[in-house]
């Protein structure tokens, strides 16, 4: 008799236990507000507008490190995620399970496209490779249309050791 598949709820609560605490790990999101949001596995970050991230008040615009540091955390988090997707998938990451080492940057290029305005902005990072060491990242960054990206980055990855 073949097993019974979970229900949805269950498998859906297992993957965004093991996202909040991928990004629990990290207490620089929590400093800057960035939340993410999840489809499947497909991950959007959310940095929801605050006045700390102002950088330039007369225009006003988005600090350029803000914008960065929000880039940058999109890519590590859509990295860890899929790099664990297999142990979510499986149910062994459990509440009590070790620590999710994360990748550590190598470089990090932003190209600013233009400024980024007094509102949230969302992010979504796609993984160009992955392998066992080493790790390509390209993400983008909009607020309210998509299509007009405000700042993009590509990023390289050292990838932490697995396990087995």
């Amino acid at each position: 008799m073949a097993k019974r598949p979970e229900p949805v709820q269950v498998v859906k609560q297992r993957r965004d236990a093991a996202l909040q605490r991928l990004v629990g790990q990290v207490p620089y999101i929590q400093f800057l507000g960035i939340e993410f949001e999840r489809h499947g596995d497909e991950l959007t970050a959310v940095m929801p507008f605050h006045e700390q991230n102002i950088g330039n008040p007369m225009i006003p615009a988005l600090h350029g490190g803000a914008t960065a540091a929000f880039l940058e955390v999109a890519a590590i988090i859509e990295l860890s995620w899929a790099m664990t997707w297999e142990d979510m998938e499986a149910g062994t990451i459990i509440q009590d399970s070790p620590r999710i080492l994360l990748p550590k940057t190598i470089d990090f290029t932003v190209d600013y496209l233009r400024s980024g305005l007094p509102r949230d902005a969302y992010a979504r990072a796609r993984v160009n490779r992955l392998g066992r060491r080493y790790a390509s990242v390209h993400v983008e960054g909009w607020q309210d249309n998509k299509s007009r990206i405000f700042a993009q980055a590509t990023g390289h990855f050292l990838m932490p050791p697995r396990d087995g």
